[in-house]
């Protein structure tokens, strides 16, 4: 299928690693000869859109594909406050080095990132000012990462109450809107299983983390919790859940949920379905293979759209 600059809109969901398969559905898109004109996003969808928005896709995709796991450990900067297990600013920070800051309203396409206000219980569409911070309110994930102040605005995940923001596109002057959908439901050969030896050699990683590093009391134990997080889920199938397992449950619970709801609500043109149990929240070490999978099933749900609309 070749859109020939077809314009679109583009939606991005939420859904933690499981969002930089939007690298590849992006890089399928322009490809085949889409037009991508606006991008709405939530949380990780915000963040790999902006950073498209920006111009600069292929430097961040090159840098996160090149991260190891003690790489993504050294991103997370312990909070000893009761509201976050991490702050959230340094990976913002290490962003804004790389990709360099600027102002939504002067970016070459639309963007709005959807965040929400717990105060007000409702989402909020940031579409002016720097990019980083709406960004980085848009990914406050509750319990993970710190909450963002914004005047009398507490804001928070945007995927908590519209994880595929897809009615901020509704007004957009575009051909088709493309929707991704990253809780879609599980498939029984969907996830990217690492071998033993893979998951042997990332808990050895976490184990070095302490000798590699300044901060080596609490990174070694972010090391070994995250290490171990994959483990610990398989077992917790007949064992008790710990805090932060039943934490992310909870929020994956109410993200399906509500990705039914705003797609019963506001129907794409068509909608890439990622399946919920790809992979963990915290596997950005294997963005490589995440990239390549948004792209593979990017290219598969447009080869069933041309097949039904002949395109």
């Amino acid at each position: 299928m070749v859109a020939e600059q077809m314009p679109i809109s583009l939606v991005l969901g939420s859904g933690g690693a499981r969002g930089i398969t939007h690298i590849g559905v992006i890089k399928c898109l322009i490809d085949r000869g889409f037009d991508i004109r606006h991008i709405s996003g939530s949380s990780m969808g915000a963040l790999i859109g902006g950073i498209y928005a920006a111009g600069k896709l292929e430097l961040y995709e090159e840098w996160i594909c090149g991260l190891q796991r003690r790489d993504v450990l050294g991103l997370l900067d312990f909070s000893f406050s009761t509201r976050s297990l991490f702050k959230g600013e340094r990976i913002i920070k290490v962003l804004k080095a790389l990709i360099g800051d600027c102002n939504i309203e002067d970016l070459s396409i639309g963007f709005t990132a959807v965040a929400t206000d717990v105060n007000e219980q409702r989402e909020v569409w940031l579409n002016r000012g720097p990019l980083f911070d709406a960004v980085r309110a848009s990914m406050a994930v509750p319990m993970v990462f710190s909450p963002v102040v914004k005047g009398k605005k507490l804001l928070v995940d945007g995927g908590l109450i519209n994880p595929v923001p897809i009615a901020p596109t509704l007004h957009n002057h575009t051909a088709l809107t493309i929707a991704v959908d990253l809780n879609a439901p599980q498939e029984q050969h969907a996830n990217l299983d690492a071998s033993e030896h893979k998951e042997a050699s990332d808990e050895g990683t976490a184990g070095e983390i302490g000798e590699t590093t300044s901060s080596s009391g609490y990174r070694e134990v972010i090391g070994n919790y995250i290490g171990n997080l994959r483990r610990r889920s398989k077992f917790s199938e007949e064992g008790e859940l710990s805090t932060f397992e039943l934490v992310y449950k909870s929020m994956a619970t109410v993200q399906t949920s509500m990705t039914h709801f705003k797609l019963a609500a506001y129907r794409p043109d068509l909608l890439v379905e990622v399946p919920r149990n790809l992979c963990t929240f915290f596997e950005f070490h294997r963005a490589s293979e995440l990239v390549e999978f948004g792209y593979r099933r990017t290219e598969e749900t447009l080869a069933r759209y041309e097949r039904h609309a002949h395109i």
